[in-house]
């Protein structure tokens, strides 16, 4: 088959999405629809009330913000249209929309690899080295980490972008996913993605076993100061804390390892969606739970806020 010209006659995109499965799709509308109303006012209220009490101006609720205006920004780059393609029959996306979508979401999903490392970084700081914590993580450096993480993901994720956009594409233009999701989009391509391919293995490699190894030697680091401590409650709450936080990294870097690190396959299966929806859609819902909302000092600070919203009524 010829290859085609992508700026001109290869305009659009099919996204097949979840189109075989009719009944899946009536049953994902509602459930993830209600999964990123929550997602959205769970995070915007983490934002607000980290900004508006002076309490929270520390590094640990820094990165959470940050965290919070990276789940928005992630699930927003393709919940939206998935939305839209689940009730409707023409589930169709702009060659240049496919582009962006793909570049805003590879760099949002990324800079979480990453910012989950940071933070596992900040909370052993906190745990391990508490005298110093102050002087070692200053706001200079919390700046330093976070638009690293930022900056570099969105670079990389332009280069893989241009590079796959810019391959031949054949006459069939019909993604198998819901969204613009690379691996899917190169599965369309009739020429040699060798190179595509290699600049994704060695982002993946960087973003995935590097942060979780990272992560995890963190949190073991910080399990063994948390068996010292003398206080029974202290240590339950303490352990609390790390299980819930470890159980949302194994999620999201559990089903990203499985879709970015597994042999290559032309060959799509509604798996690949699944375990998509569940990095992409489900955990930007659990961060604000696990990560603050079961936390006293936001509950607390929530409640000042709300208060001094009422009392200036």
């Amino acid at each position: 088959m010829e290859p085609v010209d992508n700026s001109t006659e290869f305009s659009e995109f099919f996204l097949k999405g979840f189109s075989g499965y009719p009944a899946l799709e009536h049953l994902l509308f509602p459930l993830c629809t209600a999964m990123y109303l929550v997602t959205l006012l769970g995070n915007m209220a983490i934002v607000t009330v980290s900004v508006l009490d002076t309490r929270l101006h520390t590094p640990m609720y820094f990165f959470l913000g940050n965290l919070s205006i990276l789940d928005i920004c992630y699930t927003s780059t393709f919940v939206p249209l998935m939305l839209v393609h689940l009730l409707s029959a023409r589930k169709t996306i702009s060659f240049v929309g496919c582009a962006i979508q793909m570049c805003l979401s590879l760099s949002t999903g990324s800079t979480e690899c990453l910012l989950l490392a940071v933070m596992a970084f900040d909370r052993y700081l906190a745990i391990c080295r508490p005298l110093r914590y102050p002087v070692l993580m200053s706001p200079r450096l919390c700046l330093l980490l976070a638009g690293a993480a930022w900056g570099l993901c969105l670079v990389k994720s332009a280069s893989e972008t241009i590079i796959a956009m810019r391959l031949p594409f054949c006459g069939h233009r019909v993604v198998s996913h819901f969204t613009c999701e690379i691996l899917a989009v190169l599965k369309l391509v009739c020429g040699d993605t060798a190179v595509s391919e290699a600049f994704l293995l060695v982002g993946a490699i960087l973003l995935l076993p590097v942060p979780l190894t990272f992560i995890c030697l963190s949190y073991t680091l910080i399990l063994a100061t948390i068996l010292r401590v003398p206080s029974a409650a202290g240590r339950r709450k303490a352990f609390s804390t790390c299980s819930a936080h470890l159980a949302v990294v194994m999620l999201f870097y559990g089903t990203v390892i499985f879709m970015y690190m597994k042999p290559k396959s032309k060959e799509a299966h509604v798996s690949d969606e699944v375990f998509t929806v569940l990095y992409a859609v489900v955990t930007p819902m659990l961060n604000p739970v696990i990560y603050s909302l079961r936390n006293k000092e936001v509950k607390e600070a929530a409640k000042k806020v709300w208060g001094r919203r009422q009392a200036s009524k």
